[in-house]
């Protein structure tokens, strides 16, 4: 079993190599975006950022990361949150029991990852400093290494995106779907690439939003590996 750790500072670039076979087949995003806002007080993926909504900048780079499919999983306000979506390439799944935990919208999102997907990239709509280039990193290192299992990490705290390989879809998809439980079955396998705690910001409460309308994105830095 191979376990390997990188570092990564945020909005670097990723060399792509070429890609045959496997390594060239595609890799799904799902955006959870279904919650309830009730700590915010109001519809946190509708609050804007740079001019754009949150559930919006999400699911945009996403797809400029190049993941394919990108599907975005939907539930309180769905109708107002798919409006924001308006014009993007993305697939959109309402889970109508997004009350009963995010298992259940990463469950509905990962079930709706067509089969020749061989793996997903999970990311939550309300951290908006996660960028393409963080999320293309994951795929670059699933992709160069093999692992099933790629997860973020900020400052020792692990946190999403994280990318599954489809082998470790019927562990996410039964029983309780826990993806905490998975990432530590797997832990022997997988990747981390730690990124800077500025990264780790999400929109919970008023003040992460004032406090993410005054941060404003990074400087611009590349992926290091470390030991």
């Amino acid at each position: 079993m191979k376990r390997w750790k990188e570092t990564a500072e945020v909005f670097g670039s990723v060399a792509r190599r070429p890609e045959t076979g496997r390594r060239a087949a595609p890799v799904a995003g799902v955006v959870l975006a279904a919650g309830s806002s009730t700590r915010m007080g109001r519809n946190k993926l509708l609050l804007r950022l740079d001019g754009e909504a949150v559930v919006r900048r999400a699911a945009r780079r996403a797809l400029a990361a190049g993941l394919d499919p990108v599907v975005v999983v939907l539930g309180h306000e769905a109708d107002l949150a798919a409006a924001e979506l308006e014009g993007l390439a993305v697939r959109i799944v309402v889970n109508a029991d997004h009350t009963g935990g995010i298992h259940t919208s990463r469950r509905a999102g990962l079930a709706a990852v067509p089969p020749e997907a061989h793996a997903a990239v999970v990311l939550l709509a309300d951290m908006p400093f996660v960028t393409e280039q963080m999320l293309a990193t994951l795929v670059a290192r699933h992709r160069d290494s093999g692992a099933p299992l790629v997860v973020s990490e900020y400052a020792g705290e692990q946190a999403p995106p994280t990318l599954y390989d489809r082998s470790l879809f019927p562990e996410l998809l039964g029983g309780e779907g826990c993806s905490k439980r998975v990432i530590r079955n797997h832990a022997g396998d997988a990747v981390t690439v730690a990124w800077p705690a500025a990264a780790l910001t999400d929109l919970d409460r008023p003040e992460d939003y004032e406090r993410a309308l005054a941060k404003g994105p990074g400087p611009e830095a590349r992926c290091v590996p470390s030991s």
